[in-house]
Protein backbone atom coordinates (compact mmCIF):
# COMPACT_ATOMS: atom_id res chain seq x y z
CA UNK A 1 0.00 0.00 0.00
CA UNK A 2 1.24 3.52 -0.59
CA UNK A 3 2.66 5.73 2.03
CA UNK A 4 0.21 8.19 1.80
CA UNK A 5 -2.58 6.10 2.08
CA UNK A 6 -1.61 4.63 4.81
CA UNK A 7 -1.11 8.03 6.50
CA UNK A 8 -4.49 8.36 5.12
CA UNK A 9 -6.07 5.68 7.14
CA UNK A 10 -4.56 6.92 9.94
CA UNK A 11 -6.20 10.08 10.04
CA UNK A 12 -9.27 8.72 8.97
CA UNK A 13 -9.38 6.07 12.14
CA UNK A 14 -8.56 9.08 14.57
CA UNK A 15 -11.09 11.23 12.66
CA UNK A 16 -13.87 8.34 13.33
CA UNK A 17 -12.50 8.33 17.08
CA UNK A 18 -13.35 11.09 18.06
CA UNK A 19 -9.58 12.19 18.65
CA UNK A 20 -10.07 15.45 15.99
CA UNK A 21 -13.47 16.66 16.34
CA UNK A 22 -15.68 18.44 14.07
CA UNK A 23 -14.19 21.91 13.19
CA UNK A 24 -10.92 21.34 14.33
CA UNK A 25 -7.79 22.21 12.34
CA UNK A 26 -5.93 18.93 11.88
CA UNK A 27 -1.80 18.98 11.89
CA UNK A 28 0.47 21.24 9.14
CA UNK A 29 1.40 19.16 6.34
CA UNK A 30 5.42 20.34 7.70
CA UNK A 31 3.94 18.93 11.27
CA UNK A 32 2.90 15.48 9.45
CA UNK A 33 6.01 15.44 7.04
CA UNK A 34 8.67 15.27 10.08
CA UNK A 35 6.30 12.84 12.31
CA UNK A 36 6.22 10.13 9.47
CA UNK A 37 9.54 9.99 7.66
CA UNK A 38 7.35 11.24 4.42
CA UNK A 39 7.67 13.57 2.36
CA UNK A 40 5.30 16.91 2.01
CA UNK A 41 3.82 15.48 -1.65
CA UNK A 42 2.57 12.15 0.65
CA UNK A 43 0.78 14.37 3.36
CA UNK A 44 -0.87 16.36 0.36
CA UNK A 45 -1.46 13.29 -1.18
CA UNK A 46 -3.27 11.80 1.89
CA UNK A 47 -5.67 15.14 2.39
CA UNK A 48 -6.55 14.45 -0.58
CA UNK A 49 -7.57 11.38 0.18
CA UNK A 50 -9.83 12.62 3.19
CA UNK A 51 -11.30 15.51 0.99
CA UNK A 52 -12.61 13.09 -1.62
CA UNK A 53 -13.89 11.05 1.36
CA UNK A 54 -15.75 14.34 2.62
CA UNK A 55 -13.87 14.01 5.97
CA UNK A 56 -11.76 17.75 5.61
CA UNK A 57 -11.61 20.35 3.81
CA UNK A 58 -9.09 22.63 3.33
CA UNK A 59 -9.11 26.66 4.36
CA UNK A 60 -6.66 29.15 2.53
CA UNK A 61 -3.29 29.63 4.61
CA UNK A 62 -4.96 28.02 7.41
CA UNK A 63 -5.00 24.27 6.64
CA UNK A 64 -7.16 21.61 6.60
CA UNK A 65 -10.03 21.28 9.47
CA UNK A 66 -12.39 17.73 10.20
CA UNK A 67 -15.83 18.27 8.07
CA UNK A 68 -18.71 18.08 9.87
CA UNK A 69 -20.97 15.54 9.62
CA UNK A 70 -23.62 15.14 7.66
CA UNK A 71 -27.11 14.35 8.55
CA UNK A 72 -27.44 10.46 7.93
CA UNK A 73 -31.04 9.37 6.64
CA UNK A 74 -32.07 5.80 6.82
CA UNK A 75 -31.28 4.09 4.13
CA UNK A 76 -33.75 2.56 1.77
CA UNK A 77 -35.02 -0.78 2.77
CA UNK A 78 -34.32 -4.44 1.35
CA UNK A 79 -37.15 -6.12 0.08
CA UNK A 80 -37.79 -9.83 0.22
CA UNK A 81 -36.02 -12.40 -1.93
CA UNK A 82 -37.79 -13.86 -4.71
CA UNK A 83 -39.01 -17.70 -4.54
CA UNK A 84 -39.33 -18.63 -8.36
CA UNK A 85 -37.70 -17.50 -11.48
CA UNK A 86 -40.21 -15.08 -13.08
CA UNK A 87 -40.96 -13.67 -16.61
CA UNK A 88 -40.01 -9.84 -16.88
CA UNK A 89 -42.86 -6.92 -17.24
CA UNK A 90 -43.64 -4.86 -19.90
CA UNK A 91 -41.35 -1.43 -20.62
CA UNK A 92 -44.06 1.36 -20.76
CA UNK A 93 -42.75 2.85 -17.56
CA UNK A 94 -39.13 2.77 -19.17
CA UNK A 95 -39.98 3.75 -22.16
CA UNK A 96 -41.49 6.94 -21.23
CA UNK A 97 -38.07 8.08 -19.92
CA UNK A 98 -35.64 6.70 -22.28
CA UNK A 99 -37.43 8.09 -25.17
CA UNK A 100 -38.33 11.44 -23.93
CA UNK A 101 -36.70 14.24 -26.35
CA UNK A 102 -34.52 16.68 -24.73
CA UNK A 103 -36.35 19.85 -24.10
CA UNK A 104 -34.92 23.14 -22.49
CA UNK A 105 -38.54 22.99 -21.27
CA UNK A 106 -38.38 20.02 -19.08
CA UNK A 107 -35.66 19.44 -16.08
CA UNK A 108 -34.88 16.18 -16.48
CA UNK A 109 -33.81 14.63 -13.71
CA UNK A 110 -34.50 11.28 -14.63
CA UNK A 111 -31.93 10.60 -17.50
CA UNK A 112 -28.68 8.61 -16.97
CA UNK A 113 -27.05 11.19 -18.77
CA UNK A 114 -23.71 12.89 -17.21
CA UNK A 115 -22.72 15.86 -16.84
CA UNK A 116 -21.41 17.25 -20.41
CA UNK A 117 -20.84 21.22 -18.97
CA UNK A 118 -17.64 20.95 -18.23
CA UNK A 119 -14.79 22.58 -20.35
CA UNK A 120 -12.57 18.92 -20.19
CA UNK A 121 -14.94 17.99 -22.85
CA UNK A 122 -13.81 20.90 -25.32
CA UNK A 123 -10.75 18.27 -25.71
CA UNK A 124 -12.49 15.93 -26.93
CA UNK A 125 -14.91 18.04 -29.41
CA UNK A 126 -11.34 19.22 -30.37
CA UNK A 127 -10.42 15.14 -31.07
CA UNK A 128 -13.83 14.51 -33.22
CA UNK A 129 -13.01 17.57 -35.32
CA UNK A 130 -9.44 16.36 -35.88
CA UNK A 131 -10.46 12.92 -36.45
CA UNK A 132 -13.11 14.22 -39.04
CA UNK A 133 -10.08 16.63 -41.04
CA UNK A 134 -7.46 14.05 -40.68
CA UNK A 135 -8.80 10.64 -42.05
CA UNK A 136 -11.56 12.42 -43.97
CA UNK A 137 -13.16 9.45 -46.22
CA UNK A 138 -11.61 6.96 -44.25
CA UNK A 139 -12.98 7.97 -41.28
CA UNK A 140 -16.51 6.76 -42.21
CA UNK A 141 -15.45 3.55 -43.39
CA UNK A 142 -15.93 0.18 -41.21
CA UNK A 143 -13.57 -0.51 -38.44
CA UNK A 144 -12.15 -3.56 -37.47
CA UNK A 145 -14.90 -5.57 -35.72
CA UNK A 146 -13.09 -5.78 -32.99
CA UNK A 147 -13.29 -2.17 -32.61
CA UNK A 148 -9.63 0.17 -32.94
CA UNK A 149 -6.80 -0.58 -31.76
CA UNK A 150 -5.40 2.21 -30.32
CA UNK A 151 -8.84 2.36 -28.31
CA UNK A 152 -8.33 -0.89 -26.99
CA UNK A 153 -4.90 -0.17 -26.02
CA UNK A 154 -6.21 2.62 -24.14
CA UNK A 155 -8.70 0.78 -22.15
CA UNK A 156 -6.28 -2.18 -21.21
CA UNK A 157 -3.70 0.39 -19.78
CA UNK A 158 -6.92 2.02 -18.20
CA UNK A 159 -8.57 -0.80 -16.70
CA UNK A 160 -5.15 -1.68 -14.73
CA UNK A 161 -6.15 0.62 -12.04
CA UNK A 162 -9.46 -1.62 -11.75
CA UNK A 163 -6.90 -4.31 -10.93
CA UNK A 164 -7.29 -6.26 -14.14
CA UNK A 165 -4.23 -7.57 -16.66
CA UNK A 166 -5.58 -7.36 -19.96
CA UNK A 167 -4.27 -7.61 -23.80
CA UNK A 168 -5.77 -5.55 -26.19
CA UNK A 169 -6.60 -8.49 -27.89
CA UNK A 170 -8.90 -9.69 -24.97
CA UNK A 171 -11.41 -6.64 -25.44
CA UNK A 172 -14.32 -6.03 -28.32
CA UNK A 173 -15.60 -2.69 -28.68
CA UNK A 174 -19.43 -2.07 -28.36
CA UNK A 175 -21.57 0.59 -28.86
CA UNK A 176 -22.32 1.69 -25.34
CA UNK A 177 -22.40 -0.66 -22.28
CA UNK A 178 -25.93 -2.33 -23.30
CA UNK A 179 -24.56 -3.77 -26.30
CA UNK A 180 -21.85 -5.08 -24.16
CA UNK A 181 -24.22 -6.08 -21.64
CA UNK A 182 -26.59 -8.04 -24.65
CA UNK A 183 -23.40 -9.50 -26.21
CA UNK A 184 -22.67 -11.09 -22.85
CA UNK A 185 -26.15 -12.46 -21.73
CA UNK A 186 -26.92 -14.07 -25.55
CA UNK A 187 -23.66 -15.92 -25.29
CA UNK A 188 -23.63 -17.51 -22.22
CA UNK A 189 -27.89 -17.90 -22.22
CA UNK A 190 -30.19 -19.99 -24.16
CA UNK A 191 -34.57 -19.63 -24.03
CA UNK A 192 -35.59 -20.14 -20.15
CA UNK A 193 -32.50 -20.22 -18.77
CA UNK A 194 -32.40 -18.43 -15.10
CA UNK A 195 -30.16 -14.78 -14.42
CA UNK A 196 -30.07 -13.39 -10.68
CA UNK A 197 -30.11 -9.69 -10.93
CA UNK A 198 -29.75 -7.27 -8.12
CA UNK A 199 -32.87 -5.53 -6.36
CA UNK A 200 -33.01 -2.78 -7.92
CA UNK A 201 -31.16 -2.95 -11.04
CA UNK A 202 -30.35 -1.16 -14.30
CA UNK A 203 -33.94 -0.79 -16.07
CA UNK A 204 -32.00 -1.53 -19.66
CA UNK A 205 -30.13 -4.67 -18.32
CA UNK A 206 -33.89 -6.15 -17.05
CA UNK A 207 -34.86 -5.45 -20.74
CA UNK A 208 -31.74 -6.95 -22.34
CA UNK A 209 -33.06 -10.39 -20.25
CA UNK A 210 -36.30 -9.82 -21.38
CA UNK A 211 -35.38 -9.27 -24.92
CA UNK A 212 -32.48 -12.93 -24.72
CA UNK A 213 -36.03 -14.93 -23.34
CA UNK A 214 -34.98 -15.49 -19.87
CA UNK A 215 -36.41 -16.01 -16.41
CA UNK A 216 -34.90 -13.66 -13.79
CA UNK A 217 -34.90 -14.01 -9.75
CA UNK A 218 -34.17 -11.09 -8.16
CA UNK A 219 -31.71 -10.78 -4.88
CA UNK A 220 -32.58 -8.52 -2.21
CA UNK A 221 -29.28 -5.74 -2.56
CA UNK A 222 -27.76 -4.01 0.64
CA UNK A 223 -27.88 -0.08 -0.21
CA UNK A 224 -24.30 -0.35 1.22
CA UNK A 225 -22.99 -3.57 0.44
CA UNK A 226 -24.36 -4.95 -2.57
CA UNK A 227 -26.43 -7.89 -3.38
CA UNK A 228 -26.68 -10.08 -0.41
CA UNK A 229 -24.66 -13.51 -0.84
CA UNK A 230 -26.39 -15.30 1.74
CA UNK A 231 -29.58 -15.16 -0.34
CA UNK A 232 -27.95 -15.57 -3.65
CA UNK A 233 -26.50 -18.65 -2.33
CA UNK A 234 -30.29 -20.56 -0.79
CA UNK A 235 -31.18 -19.67 -4.87
CA UNK A 236 -28.09 -21.61 -6.07
CA UNK A 237 -28.68 -24.28 -3.80
CA UNK A 238 -32.24 -24.58 -5.14
CA UNK A 239 -31.89 -23.69 -9.04
CA UNK A 240 -29.32 -23.81 -11.88
CA UNK A 241 -28.35 -20.62 -12.16
CA UNK A 242 -26.93 -19.82 -15.51
CA UNK A 243 -25.54 -15.88 -14.79
CA UNK A 244 -25.16 -13.50 -12.31
CA UNK A 245 -25.96 -9.83 -13.21
CA UNK A 246 -24.12 -7.07 -10.79
CA UNK A 247 -23.19 -3.95 -11.27
CA UNK A 248 -21.01 -3.18 -7.81
CA UNK A 249 -18.86 -0.52 -8.54
CA UNK A 250 -20.24 3.01 -8.01
CA UNK A 251 -23.92 1.27 -8.39
CA UNK A 252 -26.65 2.11 -10.47
CA UNK A 253 -28.95 3.04 -8.64
CA UNK A 254 -28.36 3.00 -5.44
CA UNK A 255 -23.81 4.14 -5.44
CA UNK A 256 -22.41 1.77 -3.17
CA UNK A 257 -19.18 0.34 -3.85
CA UNK A 258 -19.48 -3.37 -3.18
CA UNK A 259 -16.14 -4.17 -0.26
CA UNK A 260 -13.38 -6.40 -1.82
CA UNK A 261 -14.22 -9.28 1.02
CA UNK A 262 -17.71 -9.78 -0.73
CA UNK A 263 -16.63 -9.58 -4.49
CA UNK A 264 -14.31 -12.59 -3.57
CA UNK A 265 -17.30 -14.50 -1.88
CA UNK A 266 -19.32 -14.02 -5.13
CA UNK A 267 -16.35 -14.89 -7.04
CA UNK A 268 -16.03 -18.26 -4.66
CA UNK A 269 -19.71 -18.92 -5.26
CA UNK A 270 -19.80 -18.40 -9.30
CA UNK A 271 -16.46 -21.30 -8.88
CA UNK A 272 -18.62 -23.48 -6.44
CA UNK A 273 -22.10 -23.47 -8.74
CA UNK A 274 -20.58 -22.84 -12.24
CA UNK A 275 -22.14 -19.45 -12.96
CA UNK A 276 -21.09 -16.83 -15.01
CA UNK A 277 -21.13 -13.81 -13.58
CA UNK A 278 -21.42 -10.14 -15.78
CA UNK A 279 -20.13 -7.39 -14.34
CA UNK A 280 -20.76 -3.78 -15.09
CA UNK A 281 -17.99 -1.44 -14.29
CA UNK A 282 -19.52 1.69 -16.36
CA UNK A 283 -19.44 3.73 -13.03
CA UNK A 284 -16.28 2.64 -11.57
CA UNK A 285 -14.06 5.55 -12.96
CA UNK A 286 -16.12 8.26 -10.94
CA UNK A 287 -15.65 6.93 -7.72
CA UNK A 288 -15.28 9.88 -4.91
CA UNK A 289 -12.87 8.38 -3.24
CA UNK A 290 -9.22 7.24 -4.46
CA UNK A 291 -7.73 4.77 -4.89
CA UNK A 292 -10.28 3.53 -7.30
CA UNK A 293 -12.44 0.10 -6.40
CA UNK A 294 -11.09 -3.40 -7.84
CA UNK A 295 -13.30 -4.78 -10.47
CA UNK A 296 -14.69 -8.38 -9.79
CA UNK A 297 -13.00 -9.38 -12.95
CA UNK A 298 -9.61 -8.37 -11.26
CA UNK A 299 -9.99 -12.32 -8.99
CA UNK A 300 -10.93 -13.62 -12.24
CA UNK A 301 -8.86 -17.43 -12.90
CA UNK A 302 -11.64 -19.30 -15.06
CA UNK A 303 -12.62 -17.10 -17.49
CA UNK A 304 -16.21 -16.90 -16.05
CA UNK A 305 -16.36 -13.08 -15.44
CA UNK A 306 -17.35 -10.91 -18.39
CA UNK A 307 -16.39 -6.92 -17.50
CA UNK A 308 -18.32 -4.28 -19.46
CA UNK A 309 -17.56 -1.06 -19.59
CA UNK A 310 -18.79 2.30 -21.55
CA UNK A 311 -17.18 5.91 -22.18
CA UNK A 312 -21.52 7.21 -22.48
CA UNK A 313 -21.64 7.54 -18.91
CA UNK A 314 -17.92 8.88 -18.11
CA UNK A 315 -18.03 11.02 -21.18
CA UNK A 316 -20.68 11.78 -23.32
CA UNK A 317 -24.24 9.70 -23.99
CA UNK A 318 -24.10 10.34 -27.92
CA UNK A 319 -20.71 8.73 -28.68
CA UNK A 320 -22.25 5.15 -27.88
CA UNK A 321 -18.68 3.61 -27.60
CA UNK A 322 -18.37 0.62 -24.80
CA UNK A 323 -16.12 -2.30 -24.55
CA UNK A 324 -16.21 -5.25 -23.21
CA UNK A 325 -13.71 -8.44 -21.88
CA UNK A 326 -15.83 -11.55 -22.88
CA UNK A 327 -13.29 -14.23 -21.25
CA UNK A 328 -13.95 -17.65 -22.40
CA UNK A 329 -16.46 -16.79 -24.81
CA UNK A 330 -14.87 -14.44 -26.63
CA UNK A 331 -15.34 -15.87 -29.87
CA UNK A 332 -19.65 -16.03 -28.82
CA UNK A 333 -19.73 -12.62 -28.12
CA UNK A 334 -17.64 -11.38 -31.34
CA UNK A 335 -19.96 -13.35 -33.07
CA UNK A 336 -23.07 -12.17 -31.16
CA UNK A 337 -21.51 -8.42 -31.17
CA UNK A 338 -21.01 -8.79 -35.57
CA UNK A 339 -25.05 -9.96 -36.19
CA UNK A 340 -26.30 -7.41 -33.72
CA UNK A 341 -24.67 -4.09 -34.75
CA UNK A 342 -21.60 -5.30 -36.59
CA UNK A 343 -18.37 -2.53 -36.30
CA UNK A 344 -18.99 0.42 -34.25
CA UNK A 345 -18.83 4.17 -35.16
CA UNK A 346 -14.74 4.59 -36.75
CA UNK A 347 -14.62 8.37 -35.84
CA UNK A 348 -15.61 8.24 -32.49
CA UNK A 349 -13.48 5.28 -31.33
CA UNK A 350 -10.58 7.05 -32.82
CA UNK A 351 -11.65 10.64 -31.33
CA UNK A 352 -11.55 8.84 -27.59
CA UNK A 353 -8.16 6.63 -28.22
CA UNK A 354 -6.30 10.19 -28.81
CA UNK A 355 -8.62 12.10 -26.20
CA UNK A 356 -7.23 9.00 -23.74
CA UNK A 357 -3.83 8.92 -25.15
CA UNK A 358 -2.77 12.59 -24.35
CA UNK A 359 -4.55 12.45 -21.27
CA UNK A 360 -7.25 14.70 -21.18
CA UNK A 361 -9.58 11.69 -20.11
CA UNK A 362 -7.48 11.30 -16.48
CA UNK A 363 -7.99 15.14 -15.93
CA UNK A 364 -11.40 14.71 -16.78
CA UNK A 365 -12.30 12.29 -14.34
CA UNK A 366 -10.63 14.38 -11.54
CA UNK A 367 -13.13 17.58 -12.53
CA UNK A 368 -16.12 15.39 -12.70
CA UNK A 369 -15.71 13.13 -9.88
CA UNK A 370 -15.33 16.64 -7.41
CA UNK A 371 -18.21 18.09 -9.19
CA UNK A 372 -20.51 14.73 -9.17
CA UNK A 373 -19.23 14.97 -5.08
CA UNK A 374 -20.38 18.53 -4.86
CA UNK A 375 -23.91 17.71 -6.34
CA UNK A 376 -24.10 14.85 -4.06
CA UNK A 377 -23.73 16.67 -1.06
CA UNK A 378 -26.09 19.83 -1.91
CA UNK A 379 -28.44 17.46 -3.02
CA UNK A 380 -28.92 15.86 0.38
CA UNK A 381 -28.84 19.11 1.56
CA UNK A 382 -32.10 19.76 -0.06
CA UNK A 383 -33.34 16.68 0.72
CA UNK A 384 -32.97 17.36 3.84
CA UNK A 385 -34.39 20.81 4.05
CA UNK A 386 -37.26 19.34 1.71
CA UNK A 387 -38.39 15.69 1.99
CA UNK A 388 -36.98 15.96 5.66
CA UNK A 389 -37.41 12.81 7.41
CA UNK A 390 -40.17 11.49 5.21
CA UNK A 391 -37.91 9.66 3.40
CA UNK A 392 -35.44 6.80 3.00
CA UNK A 393 -31.88 7.80 0.52
CA UNK A 394 -28.81 6.04 -0.22
CA UNK A 395 -25.14 7.11 0.26
CA UNK A 396 -23.59 7.10 -2.71
CA UNK A 397 -20.03 6.85 -2.94
CA UNK A 398 -19.59 7.63 -6.72
CA UNK A 399 -21.52 8.31 -9.60
CA UNK A 400 -24.41 10.73 -10.15
CA UNK A 401 -27.66 9.32 -8.74
CA UNK A 402 -29.79 9.41 -5.47
CA UNK A 403 -32.54 6.47 -4.91
CA UNK A 404 -35.02 7.68 -2.53
CA UNK A 405 -37.52 5.66 -0.97
CA UNK A 406 -40.92 7.24 -0.34
CA UNK A 407 -43.49 6.50 2.40
CA UNK A 408 -45.21 3.49 2.07
CA UNK A 409 -48.20 3.99 0.62
CA UNK A 410 -47.25 6.81 -1.89
CA UNK A 411 -47.27 6.39 -5.45
CA UNK A 412 -43.86 7.18 -7.24
CA UNK A 413 -45.84 6.66 -10.52
CA UNK A 414 -48.88 9.38 -9.13
CA UNK A 415 -45.43 11.30 -7.92
CA UNK A 416 -43.88 11.54 -11.85
CA UNK A 417 -47.53 12.61 -13.44
CA UNK A 418 -48.23 15.41 -11.25
CA UNK A 419 -43.93 16.77 -11.93
CA UNK A 420 -44.09 16.47 -15.65
CA UNK A 421 -47.23 18.56 -16.08
CA UNK A 422 -44.92 21.15 -14.36
CA UNK A 423 -42.02 19.95 -16.47
CA UNK A 424 -39.83 18.30 -14.08
CA UNK A 425 -39.25 14.44 -15.13
CA UNK A 426 -37.74 12.15 -12.64
CA UNK A 427 -37.57 7.96 -12.81
CA UNK A 428 -39.77 5.86 -11.07
CA UNK A 429 -38.45 3.02 -8.89
CA UNK A 430 -40.63 0.29 -10.81
CA UNK A 431 -38.59 0.44 -13.89
CA UNK A 432 -35.54 -0.63 -11.75
CA UNK A 433 -37.29 -4.17 -11.06
CA UNK A 434 -38.22 -7.50 -12.94
CA UNK A 435 -41.57 -7.60 -11.14
CA UNK A 436 -43.22 -4.18 -10.40
CA UNK A 437 -41.38 -3.88 -7.11
CA UNK A 438 -40.25 -0.30 -5.38
CA UNK A 439 -43.08 1.67 -6.35
CA UNK A 440 -42.80 4.45 -3.59
CA UNK A 441 -38.99 4.63 -4.81
CA UNK A 442 -37.37 7.21 -7.14
CA UNK A 443 -34.05 8.12 -9.14
CA UNK A 444 -32.81 11.41 -9.51
CA UNK A 445 -29.69 12.64 -11.51
CA UNK A 446 -27.60 15.09 -9.83
CA UNK A 447 -25.27 15.46 -12.18
CA UNK A 448 -25.85 18.50 -13.90
CA UNK A 449 -26.13 22.00 -13.03
CA UNK A 450 -27.57 22.62 -9.28
CA UNK A 451 -28.80 25.86 -9.86
CA UNK A 452 -32.36 27.58 -8.62
CA UNK A 453 -34.18 25.23 -11.00
CA UNK A 454 -33.50 22.43 -9.67
CA UNK A 455 -33.43 23.25 -6.40
CA UNK A 456 -37.19 24.69 -6.89
CA UNK A 457 -37.69 21.11 -8.51
CA UNK A 458 -36.54 19.56 -5.43
CA UNK A 459 -39.10 21.92 -2.82
CA UNK A 460 -42.03 20.84 -5.84
CA UNK A 461 -41.40 17.29 -4.49
CA UNK A 462 -41.33 17.79 -0.92
CA UNK A 463 -44.73 19.09 -1.53
CA UNK A 464 -46.42 16.77 -3.48
CA UNK A 465 -44.53 13.61 -1.15
CA UNK A 466 -46.23 15.63 2.14
CA UNK A 467 -49.60 15.99 -0.03
CA UNK A 468 -49.69 12.29 -1.36
CA UNK A 469 -48.62 11.08 1.83
CA UNK A 470 -51.79 13.11 3.64
CA UNK A 471 -54.38 11.88 1.25
CA UNK A 472 -52.73 7.87 1.88
CA UNK A 473 -52.82 8.59 5.49
CA UNK A 474 -56.64 9.48 4.95
CA UNK A 475 -57.48 6.87 2.16
CA UNK A 476 -55.87 4.31 4.97
CA UNK A 477 -58.01 5.77 7.93
CA UNK A 478 -54.95 6.57 10.27
CA UNK A 479 -56.00 10.55 9.07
Amino acid sequence: MAKYSDLADLLRSRIERGLYREGQRLPSLRILSTEHGVSLGTVQQAYRVLEEEGLASPLPKSGHFVNKKQNLYLLPTMREIEKHPIDILEWDEIYKVTASTPDEDVLQLGRGMPSVETSTLQHLMRSLSYEAKRWQKDGLNYENIKGNFDLRTQISRLIIDSGCQVDPDEIIITAGCQEALMCSVRSICNQDDIVVVESPCFHGAIQILKGCGVKVIEVPTDPLTGIDLESLELIAEKWTIRAVLVNPNCNNPLGYVMPDDRKEILVNLSKKFGFYIVEDDTYGDLIFRYPRPKAIKSQDTEGRIILCGSFSKTLAPGLRVGWIVPGRIYEKVLHTKYISSGATATANQRAIAEFMEKGYYQIHLRRMRAHYKSNRDIMMLWISKYLNARVRVSRPEGGYFLWIELPKGVSAYELSDKLIKNKIQIATGKIFSSSGKYENCIRINYGGILDNRVETAVKMIGKLVLDLNISELVRSGVG
